[in-house]
């Protein structure tokens, strides 16, 4: 991955203990490149941050034109298992007339504590329902019952999955030189950080649009800005960022330091790379960067503690700080 800049510096105390280097590009509506750390062309795999690319082809279709906003939030989730994800889901699948036993996903324990200590508690293990891209499977279950394909729906050759890079490819605008096998078994294609956030973009202006993916864009980013305790849950960034904005854009992390931002207003998408894969680094940088472009509240509690956190000891003893490089702009 060349040429990756610093992003976020980790202090303790009064010495720079650690930096976290990575790329960031902000897409405007045409493509281009509005700013950019690092470099646009890294090739990424952008894990669960592309969730909502491979949502569309099940609105494009019809297949899940009777769906409500919270389904299409699932499709888009990485969810914590909780009961709020996986009572849904699982009425989703009860409608659908299939079981646990038709997802492809894997069985997951659920991040979500009540959750996983109710299973403790009754001896039971996990399904795949709890597995955090079972929103996303039951998508693919809804557009394969429509395509009448076979059952195994995660395989890069079936319709299901052949569809799913078509719109990846025509929303970065590139051809995807990989594929590598999620965490829930699916396909997913790289592109370059550029690509990501251009296809961040289109979603971000499709409402200036009125053709079938457009719509379908428009209705996937709304629910996600409606229902974002739905995309991730209590405690976590995606959600506790989203409801800070207050509708204002809708954004979505990915496995190994991954993230992504639709911004509507001002028709701009975002997506970054950290290098390491680190999480608190990935998640200061996408708060800097919705501050910076004014859309997030620097003040916010959620703000602060994504952008600015301070680092405790097991005493509750300040230590040190996490924040972003001032190239960020806040």
């Amino acid at each position: 991955m060349a040429n990756p800049v610093d992003l976020v510096e980790v202090w303790r105390g009064e010495l720079l203990e650690c930096v976290h280097q990575g790329h960031a590009v902000i897409c405007d509506e045409a493509g281009e490149i509005v700013n950019a750390w690092g470099d646009p062309s890294a090739q990424i795999f952008p894990r669960s941050s592309c969730k909502m690319i491979q949502a569309l082809p099940l609105l494009e279709s019809g297949a899940g034109a009777h769906l409500t906003q919270e389904q299409l939030a699932l499709s888009c989730a990485s969810h914590q298992g909780a009961a709020i994800h996986t009572d849904r889901v699982g009425a989703w699948l009860d409608d659908l007339g299939f079981s646990d036993a038709d997802f492809r996903c894997g069985p997951q324990t659920p991040a979500d504590k009540d959750a996983r200590y109710a299973l403790i508690r009754a001896h039971s293990e996990p399904c795949q329902i709890h597995n955090n891209c079972s929103g996303k499977h039951a998508g693919f279950l809804t557009l394969n019952k429509h395509l009448g394909g076979g059952a195994d729906y995660e395989k890069i050759d079936h319709p299901v999955q052949q569809a799913g890079k078509a719109a990846f490819e025509e929303t970065t605008e590139e051809t995807s030189p990989t594929y590598g096998i999620d965490g829930c078994s699916a396909p997913n294609h790289a592109c370059t950080v550029h690509g990501l956030a251009r296809a961040m973009a289109f979603f971000a202006s499709a409402h200036e649009r009125s053709d079938l993916r457009s719509t379908a864009a428009v209705k996937l980013r709304e629910a996600m800005m409606a229902y974002p305790e739905l995309v991730a849950g209590e405690t976590r960034a995606c959600t506790d960022l989203m409801r800070a904005m207050n509708g204002r854009a809708a954004i979505k992390t990915g496995a190994d330091g991954v993230f992504v931002a639709i911004i509507p207003e001002k028709r701009i998408g975002v997506a970054l790379k950290i290098r390491d894969g680190a999480t608190r680094a990935s998640e200061c940088v996408i708060a800097a960067i919705l501050v910076s472009l004014g859309v997030l509240d620097p003040n916010h509690p959620s703000a602060i503690a994504r952008m600015t956190p301070t680092l405790k000891n097991w005493r509750g003893l300040t230590v040190g700080r996490v924040q972003p490089v001032a190239a960020l702009g806040v």
